[in-house]
């Protein structure tokens, strides 16, 4: 006796009309789909909002540590690498499909509606669409934060050495004094005088700092650029 092949549609058929009621199979479709829709039309609203929110309602034994920040950690990062953390309405680049999906399935969880989100990125992220490795945070309270998504590309590893020098006004004099060092070294011999020494040598090199700083100052002041401290979490562009 030669046995039917099974044919899987059918099959599955079977298992919808025993679960369902095939006469209203397609609303119920229409709906879960409305509603779908209307939770992330939601979720995008509450991304554009500006409302400050200090916690969300979260259920705390389905978090994961790991995820929890506290502001200190976050204010030091971004001033290490001269980022910025803002309020999500202020990113300009695209969320991810992954980053939504992540906050449908924590409301879910958590049976709650999440807002206040704020986003970890560099300055320009928040004028472009270039992704350098946004974070996307939820206010837990008390000034701790839960990360929800990340995506994009990592850092350039040498992106906190190079940020260092625009940490404060210090660290600038640091790295003006060290161009003009170099600037220095570079002038031929003799093209000023024709006798070297050491006294020629801290003449050059004080013209070339006076010169350097003239620029940094210029620079500073016509883009209106700040130190690391000041940016982390102004929304102002021109900080």
């Amino acid at each position: 006796m030669i046995l039917p092949r099974t044919n899987i549609q059918n099959q599955l058929n079977k298992l919808r009309a025993k679960n369902f009621d095939e006469s209203t199979w397609a609303a119920q479709v229409a709906n879960v789909l409305k509603k779908d829709a209307l939770h992330k039309e939601r979720i995008l609203k509450n991304l554009e909002d500006n409302t400050v929110v200090s916690a969300n309602d979260f259920v705390f034994d389905l978090l994961e540590t790991k995820n929890i920040y506290h502001i200190d950690q976050i204010k030091k990062i971004c001033i290490d690498y001269r980022l910025r953390f803002l309020n999500s309405k202020y990113f300009k680049g695209k969320l991810p499909k992954e980053a939504l999906f992540e906050i449908k399935s924590l409301e879910k969880r958590h049976g709650t509606e999440l807002k206040g989100f704020k986003i970890i990125a560099p300055s320009k992220l928040f004028k472009l669409e270039n992704a350098d490795d946004p974070l996307l945070f939820a206010p837990l309270g008390n000034d701790y934060f839960y990360l929800i998504h990340k995506w994009g590309n990592d850092l350039h590893p040498l992106r906190k050495r190079i940020m260092w020098f625009f940490k404060s006004f210090e660290n600038l004099l640091i790295l003006t004094f060290i161009v003009s060092l170099l600037l220095t070294f570079m002038i031929p011999d003799g093209l000023f005088t024709k006798q070297n020494s050491t006294s020629i040598f801290i003449m050059e090199f004080l013209f070339m700092f006076k010169s350097v700083a003239a620029v940094v100052l210029f620079y500073g002041f016509a883009l209106g650029k700040n130190f690391n401290t000041a940016i982390w979490n102004s929304k102002y562009f021109n900080a």
